[in-house]
């Protein structure tokens, strides 16, 4: 038996806030490896020093990343999801190595499928870091199977 939670199950207004997880330089040089994206940027300290940030900071992508995993200790999306439609990231602040993040989605829409059994529920993500800033925000648009 799913885990998770139906389509029947959210409605607009639910607010989701995951656990916390500390943006590491291992995060940093095994997404660099896995991507490809080796930009100074992320991986020359000596490089980073010099622009604006003054230090190295994470991927955008692998923050989005590391939410999605967060998303998954909610336990909503357990057993339940179809499907993920679509997602969207806006890129608001620099995350740090050492910088600590959580993810905090809630439900903005939902809408049944006209062909039953299932529906799609869109929310509002933020992931913050520990100060409260707002690294990155967007939406999520996940179809859910409905109960049986």
């Amino acid at each position: 038996m799913p885990k998770g939670m139906y389509f029947s199950e959210y409605e607009v207004g639910q607010k989701f806030v995951t656990g916390r997880r500390t943006i590491t330089e291992a995060d940093v040089v095994s997404f660099a490896g896995l991507s490809g994206d080796f930009n100074p940027l992320h991986t020359d300290r000596v490089f980073a020093e010099s622009t604006p940030y003054g230090q190295r900071i994470a991927h955008g992508m692998l923050i989005a990343s590391v939410s999605t995993g967060l998303s998954q200790t909610l336990g909503i999306f357990e057993g339940t999801t179809m499907g993920l439609l679509e997602q969207t990231f806006g890129y608001k602040a620099p995350t740090f190595f050492g910088d600590t993040i959580h993810l905090e989605l809630e439900v903005i829409k939902t809408k049944a499928s006209s062909k039953g059994g299932r529906g799609v529920v869109t929310f509002q993500s933020e992931i913050i870091k520990q100060d409260g800033t707002v690294v990155n925000n967007g939406s999520w648009t996940v179809m859910f199977f409905d109960k049986p």
